[in-house]
């Protein structure tokens, strides 16, 4: 039987609002993480049958099919063909399903899945300025003109009885965990830098925040709701760049020469209340252990997007993980959340915790615009 296998996972550093990587091109983000696959694996650029790349803002600076773009900018055969997709923040780990589905169905026997997103040149919203994307029947049914990702945390924060505290006590050890791991070269080998037009070399995270405390966690004001608890500090950076996995099956590596590091286990999709918005990541881990067959204490790692502390934090509650495994380089609260490129970016920080650990199963998952989410559970090899 076919299967999908990881051979190599690289990211860009993820860069902060108006920071280093500001003034790269998105196309050209990707097209270095395009580059440094093949560079890494050795293998030919025309071998592969797809890249599927995520991006949420796919206007301006990332509009007219990203991917190919990318392709193209990476100087890799004019044959090699690209698509982009939209799954919201999800929308990199979608392409890995995409490009598992692929491999295991025939379509592909090598494929190229991952994500960017530039939001210092493209800001949140900017698709959405000439209209509302949600149109009359959402309004009609859920009483709203459109959905906030903001409210819909406090609403988490209401329903599970967070307190302010807890989110920011979440939100520095998130820091803190990131620190740690830049500090160990634990980010070294997934890391490809990019180096800018004046010649610099970018190559660390811009966005961890060393010595913080509660004290001046306090001091932020809340961001959507005056009495609120959700913040610029416990929420997840707007950021900027760009990560990628070279996938294929088993017996094209071997043909290849080259070793896998991970198999794609299982991978589902699941959704829930459009609201809320960011509860799906509960049911999507139930639905995906349900499918693999594997029980919660079977998996040794997890990466649950930070999007707002709330949101790992009923995971945690509802699921009854061991908090031990949850994140443990650190999350989008203190690494950033470029969006189409976070999955992608988890998933690179995922397959390499896991070799580096020797850690057999692991599991991502991450909340979407429009309450979805994806699970994935990946296999060491």
């Amino acid at each position: 039987m076919r299967d999908a296998v990881i051979v190599d996972a690289v990211r860009t550093p993820v860069g902060r609002r108006n920071g280093a990587l500001s003034g790269v091109h998105p196309v050209d983000l990707s097209a270095t993480v395009l580059t440094a696959l093949a560079a890494r694996t050795g293998v030919d650029p025309s071998l592969v049958d797809d890249v599927i790349w995520g991006c949420v803002q796919q206007v301006a600076d990332q509009a007219n099919n990203i991917a190919r773009s990318a392709v193209l900018s990476a100087g890799w055969p004019e044959s090699v063909p690209g698509t982009s997709v939209d799954r919201q923040c999800g929308s990199s780990q979608q392409t890995v399903h995409f490009a598992a589905a692929g491999l295991i169905s025939g379509q592909y026997d090598v494929v190229v899945a991952g994500g960017v997103e530039s939001m210092s040149r493209v800001p949140m919203g900017t698709s959405v300025l000439d209209g509302n994307p949600m149109g009359p029947g959402f309004q009609k049914r859920y009483g709203i003109a459109m959905a906030n990702q903001g409210i819909g945390a406090e609403m988490i924060v209401e329903r599970w009885g967070m307190s302010r505290q807890r989110l920011d006590e979440f939100s520095l050890a998130s820091h803190a965990k990131a620190a740690a791991a830049i500090d160990a070269g634990r980010f070294q080998d997934q890391i490809v830098p990019v180096t800018l037009d004046d010649g610099a070399r970018v190559d660390t995270d811009e966005g961890v925040r060393r010595g913080g405390t509660l004290e001046s966690l306090a001091k932020l004001k809340p961001a959507f709701k005056e009495d609120g608890t959700i913040h610029a500090g416990n929420s997840s950076q707007i950021s900027d760049g760009a990560a990628g996995l070279l996938m294929t099956t088993s017996e094209k590596a071997a043909e290849l020469g080259l070793t896998p590091i991970a198999r794609v286990h299982t991978a589902v999709v699941a959704a829930d209340d459009p609201v809320i918005m960011l509860t799906a990541p509960i049911p999507a881990t139930r639905r995906a252990l349900e499918r693999s067959g594997l029980s919660l204490d079977q998996i040794g790692v997890f990466e649950v997007n930070e999007a707002f502390a709330p949101v790992p934090l009923a995971w945690l509650q509802d699921l009854g993980a061991d908090e031990k495994a949850l994140n443990v380089n650190g999350g989008a609260i203190a690494l950033g959340h470029p969006l189409g490129g976070s999955g992608a970016r988890l998933m690179t920080t995922l397959v390499h915790q896991m070799r580096d650990s020797g850690t057999t199963y692991g599991l991502q998952t991450m909340c979407e615009g429009g309450g979805m989410a994806n699970a994935t559970i990946l296999e060491l090899l």
